[in-house]
């Protein structure tokens, strides 16, 4: 039985997979309810096959319980929201984009809360 921070960093690795296929084989899919258009070079379906890829990763970590993983996805999928935001900012992405990085923020919250549940101060502060 998986830990409640376990569970959710294995259901966030099922979310890359599946988003990551869709970039990857049918990307329009994915992008069209965003507003957002297919890619028109390669570059669009390899972010989704290292989407998919990180999806794997998350599923092996959720399912070793590796606490430091956990931990170390906090700060990153965080980071995503920032970066991101930064990126439309400077008029290098769409607006729409900023969809992916609420996920993340979202998921990383859900992680976070789990961790904290768990015994927070010591669970964060390592990370």
């Amino acid at each position: 039985m998986m830990t409640p921070a376990a569970r959710s960093l294995h259901i966030f690795g099922l979310y890359l997979i599946g988003a990551g296929c869709l970039l990857m084989l049918v990307p329009a899919l994915l992008l069209a309810p965003l507003g957002l258009p297919a890619p028109a070079d390669a570059w669009g379906h390899v972010a989704g096959m290292l989407a998919a890829f990180l999806g794997i990763y998350y599923l092996l970590g959720a399912r070793a319980e590796l606490l430091s993983f956990m931990r170390a996805s906090v700060w990153v999928r965080l980071s995503v929201i920032v970066i991101l935001g930064a990126f439309v900012a400077a008029g290098l992405a769409p607006l729409p984009l900023l969809a992916f990085g609420v996920i993340d923020l979202a998921a990383a919250a859900w992680t976070w809360l789990a961790l904290r549940s768990m015994g927070a101060a010591v669970a964060l502060r390592a990370a």
